[in-house]
C-alpha cells in the first residue's frame, strides 16, 4: 500500500517539438511514448496531450508567450494539476510557467525519477533512486522532493518546504548524498558477495535486455512461471529478477530480468542504474528483446545498443535479437519477419503471448551456452582415479579436497566437457 493518499491527479502532458535538432524523433510517436511513461504513475489520470512546435525556446518560459497563454486556458478548462513536459526544463522555466498556468510541473527526467522511486523494489534500486532524486532536485535548488521524507511511492511533486534556504537546502542534500553513497557502497558488496555465490552456482546466466515494453517480463514469465509484474506500462520492472529455469531442452540456467531502456535516459539515471543491471554484465549470453510491432523499433534498438555501450558490455558476450510481438504484425509482415529470422542466425521471430519461435530460440540459447564456463563441485570415489587422471589432463580441476569417502574436486567447465565426462 502506497503511503500517500489516493487522490487522482489529473496530467497534461506536453512534447515540445524542437524545429532545429537534428536527432528529433517523430512527435507523435514521441508523444505517445510520454503518455506511456505518464500511465506508468498509479495515481495519474491523463486528460490531455499536446505536441507544441518550437522554434526558439525561450529561457524564461520555454515556450513563447502566445503559446503559454494558449496552453494556460486548455489546461485551465482541463482542471489539469499538473504539466509533464517531455524534455528538458530549466529551474526557472519551471518556476514561471507553474506560477503562470497554476499547475505543478514536472519534466522528462522528474518524471522519470518519479516512476523509478514508485517501482524500485530492493534496498539498493531504492537508495540509487534517491541519489538520483537527490542530485537532480540539487541542480533545481528549490522544492525539496518528498522522496526524503517517506521510503518510497510516487508522485513526489506533490508539496515540498518550498524556495527558502537554498544554501542550507544544498548542504543539507550534500550531506544526505554522502550518507545515501556510504549504505550504497555497503549494499553493492553484499551484493558482490552474493553474486560470487552464484557464480559457483553451474549455471549459466541468460539477461534479458530491451527497450522499455518489449514484452521482456512477460517472456521471462513464460519461461519461468515467475509471477513477476508483467503490464503493458513502460518500467514495469526496476530491479533485476533472477530465477533459476530449467529450459524445455534440458539446460539449466538463471535467468535474468531487467529494466527496460528508453530514449534520452538522462545520464544520471544511467549511472544510477548502472549497478542494478550488473547482471547483464555478468551474462553468459544476452537476448535483446525487441517489440518489432512498433513503428519505431529501429530507433529503439539503437536507444538500447547506445546503453549497452555506455555501461561497457563486453563485446564478446554473445547478444541474439529476439522479434518479440510477431503475433501483431500483418501476415505479410508476418511472413517477412520470420524469412529473415530463417536467413540470420542471430534473430528469432517470437511472440512471448502465443508461444510462437520460443522453441527455436530457446534450442539457440542452448546451443550457445554448451560453451559457457561453468563452476561446480564433483566427488569421485577412491577407485575412479582413471576419471580423476582426465579432469586433471585437461585442465578443468580448480581445487581438490580429499577425505575417507574419496576426493571433491571444484571444476571449471563447460556442459560440453561434463557431457564428454560421462563417457570417461
Amino acid at each position: 500500500m502506497k503511503e500517500h493518499d489516493t487522490h487522482v491527479t489529473r496530467a497534461w502532458v506536453l512534447h515540445p517539438d524542437l524545429k532545429g535538432d537534428r536527432d528529433r524523433r517523430d512527435a507523435d510517436m514521441a508523444l505517445e511514448e510520454a503518455v506511456a511513461l505518464a500511465a506508468a504513475l498509479p495515481d495519474l489520470e491523463v486528460v490531455g496531450a499536446t505536441v507544441v512546435p518550437l522554434r526558439d525556446p525561450q529561457p524564461g518560459t520555454l515556450f513563447g508567450s502566445g503559446k503559454v497563454a494558449e496552453l494556460k486556458s486548455v489546461l485551465k478548462e482541463a482542471e489539469a494539476e499538473l504539466v509533464l513536459v517531455d524534455g528538458p526544463v530549466t529551474p526557472v522555466q519551471q518556476r514561471n510557467l507553474e506560477k503562470e498556468w497554476g499547475v505543478k510541473l514536472l519534466d522528462r527526467t522528474g518524471l522519470i525519477l518519479e516512476i523509478f522511486s514508485d517501482r524500485a523494489a530492493t534496498r539498493e534500486g531504492v537508495l540509487q533512486v534517491e541519489m538520483a532524486a537527490l542530485s537532480y532536485q540539487r541542480t533545481r535548488l528549490v522544492r525539496a522532493w518528498t522522496h526524503l521524507e517517506r521510503q518510497r511511492g510516487g508522485l513526489g511533486f506533490v508539496g515540498g518546504p518550498g524556495e527558502t534556504q537554498i544554501e542550507a537546502d544544498r548542504r543539507a542534500i550534500d550531506d544526505q548524498l554522502v550518507r545515501l553513497r556510504r549504505q550504497l557502497d555497503k549494499v553493492v558488496k553484499t551484493r558482490e558477495l552474493h553474486r560470487k555465490a552464484r557464480a559457483k552456482v553451474p549455471f549459466p546466466i541468460v539477461a534479458l535486455v530491451g527497450y522499455t515494453n518489449a514484452g521482456k517480463s512477460t517472456l521471462f514469465n513464460r519461461l519461468t512461471g515467475a509471477e513477476v509484474l508483467a503490464k503493458d506500462m513502460l518500467f514495469a520492472t526496476l530491479d533485476p529478477t533472477m530465477r533459476a529455469v530449467r529450459l524445455p531442452t534440458g539446460l539449466d540456467v538463471i535467468l535474468s530480468d531487467t529494466v527496460g531502456f528508453i530514449s534520452d535516459l538522462p545520464t544520471e539515471l544511467v549511472a544510477a542504474f548502472r549497478a542494478t543491471l550488473e547482471e547483464v554484465l555478468a551474462a553468459d549470453i544476452i537476448c535483446h528483446v525487441r517489440d518489432i510491432s512498433h513503428p519505431a523499433t529501429e530507433e529503439q534498438a539503437q536507444d538500447v545498443a547506445t546503453i549497452l555501450r555506455s555501461l561497457g558490455v563486453d563485446r564478446d558476450v554473445p547478444m541474439i535479437e529476439v522479434w518479440n510481438k510477431i503475433d501483431l504484425l500483418d501476415p505479410e509482415e508476418h511472413d517477412g519477419a520470420q524469412a529473415r529470422a530463417a536467413r540470420e542466425e542471430h534473430i528469432f521471430a517470437t511472440s512471448a503471448l502465443t508461444g510462437e519461435g520460443l522453441d527455436v530460440l530457446l534450442e539457440a540459447v542452448t546451443e550457445k551456452l554448451q560453451g559457457a564456463a561453468i563452476e561446480e563441485d564433483l566427488r569421485l570415489g577412491f577407485s575412479e582415479g582413471k576419471r580423476r587422471a582426465w579432469l586433471f589432463e585437461k585442465g578443468f580441476v580448480v581445487s581438490e579436497q580429499q577425505d575417507e569417502d574419496g576426493y571433491l574436486l571444484h571444476l571449471r567447465w563447460t556442459v560440453q566437457d561434463r557431457s564428454r565426462f560421462e563417457t570417461v
